[in-house]
């Protein structure tokens, strides 16, 4: 394929520099890519598309009148990123995930960063995410974030920022597993030449650091779902398969003297360890929402006397609340004393008088975020949004302002994606796995989101994007 007219544009290509060099990581994909014919490249693609398919690599798009399953596109070009770049990025990785852990311990017992004052204590004590029936409690061997997924992006700078920490059930890692085996098949030779490393053994490293919560020496493992209708049921599956542990719902649960037991074919077997992918306050209908019907009656007592471990443990969400996220660096600095080795995206807090009206005024610049959503939703992008929708952003942050955060509009990386009429730049995000159990280990590989439509910022699959392989070089 030619790729005489592929260029950089205004913002970071991670292939090519602004001037029109090859990066060094991506020479031999380059080289690799002008050899192919276009219509060999469709064809494989169709390949993936097809294997995608057969391995029911779908997911549940809510409110979407088409259907309930879709396909997440898998573009057949890998995103490459050399070793010394992700060195950086597990470093700044693991300080986070330390430092939240670290946070999260304290606002549930000591409360020693809202004493001194670095965090409004408002924010964290009157947040929707802070679980009162988990203060005073102090997770299985002292871990609260057991995975998280952490959103980053690439700016013009050539910096990574994050953009967000999702402590509660980060979702996609199975796509990232099911990816690497369909693109190893797509480009087996250039796969061991390149030199990428493994991201194949995730379930174990998983099954590892859950037995790790239990005292026991053979813990019974879980997977609880909330059933076939979520929107990451085939992750669900897929992860307790690969794990050979049993994928539960709630019905298949049951309490009895603080102890939870799961319902088989040879009667009541207790269960040591939950990695549970339900919402913190559908739970437990005695504890949590009381109109549940996806939890277990009686499970946060058998947590609180420490007959069962669940990760990850309720009461994460408050740190990863996009309010909180603005304090991260000072949390880093607090708990760690050091700086923060990875960047936040500048951040406004609506709640405070004097960054709301900037962000008012400054709307048409800004992206907007309602603190509480995700997957792209109760978001406005300023500069690619009418006057009428920036009208209804500012009434909607004036109604409620401490709903809201806002950010400069970041300029994401773009990799080369197959598009219809040969390889283009899409712009994309970054969202490596992080295990926190007998110590932190970032998993060398990660989910690339790429937003499919030429010049778009949305990556988010139920927003339309698609996703890649990432390739993490030795």
């Amino acid at each position: 394929m030619k790729l005489d007219n592929y260029a950089a544009g205004d913002h970071c290509d991670e292939m090519i520099t602004s001037d029109g060099h090859v990066r060094p990581h991506y020479e031999e994909f380059f080289k690799r890519l002008e050899k192919t014919p276009q219509k060999k490249m469709k064809n494989l693609q169709h390949s993936a598309n097809q294997t995608q398919r057969s391995m029911g690599m779908t997911f549940n798009v809510y409110h979407d009148n088409e259907g309930l399953e879709k396909i997440l596109h898998l573009d057949i070009i890998p995103r490459i990123i050399p070793n010394s770049e992700w060195k950086n990025l597990e470093a700044g990785l693991k300080q986070r995930t330390k430092a939240l852990n670290m946070f999260l311990q304290d606002i549930y017992n000591e409360r020693s960063i809202l004493k001194d004052g670095i965090i409004p204590s408002e924010l964290i004590l009157k947040s929707k995410d802070y679980l009162e029936p988990c203060i005073g409690l102090t997770p299985p061997k002292g871990v609260w974030c057991h995975i998280t997924g952490t959103d980053l992006i690439k700016n013009r700078d050539g910096e990574y920022y994050i953009l967000e920490d999702n402590l509660r059930c980060p979702s996609g890692v199975s796509y990232m597993l099911e990816s690497r085996e369909i693109i190893k098949r797509v480009h087996p030779e250039l796969f061991q030449d390149q030199g990428v490393m493994p991201v194949a053994d995730y379930p174990t490293k998983l099954l590892n650091m859950l037995q790790f919560l239990s005292d026991k020496t053979k813990p019974v493992v879980g997977v609880l779902t909330p059933g076939i209708y979520n929107s990451a049921y085939f992750e669900h599956s897929y992860l307790a398969l690969q794990m050979g542990v049993e994928l539960v719902s709630g019905v298949d649960l049951l309490v009895e003297d603080q102890k939870v037991y799961m319902q088989t074919t040879k009667g009541l077997r207790q269960i040591d360890v939950l990695y549970r992918r339900i919402d913190d306050t559908f739970l437990d209908p005695l504890t949590f929402n009381p109109q549940s019907m996806l939890g277990v009656p009686g499970i946060f007592d058998a947590y609180k006397a420490g007959n069962i471990a669940l990760a990850n443990a309720p009461g994460t969400g408050v740190a990863d609340d996009k309010a909180v996220y603005a304090y991260v660096p000072q949390i880093i600095k607090y708990y760690l004393n050091e700086e923060p080795i990875l960047n936040n995206v500048p951040t406004y807090l609506c709640r405070e008088n004097d960054q709301r009206e900037y962000v008012l005024e400054n709307i048409h610049e800004l992206v907007v975020k309602e603190t509480n959503a995700a997957g792209g939703y109760g978001m406005l992008i300023g500069p690619k949004a009418t006057e009428e929708e920036h009208d209804k952003f500012r009434e909607l942050i004036k109604n409620n302002p401490k709903n809201y955060i806002a950010q400069p509009t970041l300029s994401l990386s773009t990799v080369p994606t197959l598009c219809e009429d040969g390889i283009e730049g899409r712009h994309v995000d970054l969202r490596p796995y992080i295990l926190y159990g007998n110590g932190i280990e970032v998993i060398p590989g990660a989910l690339t989101r790429v937003a499919l439509k030429k010049g778009s910022l949305v990556v988010n699959s139920s927003q339309g994007g698609g996703s890649k392989d990432t390739w993490v070089l030795y």
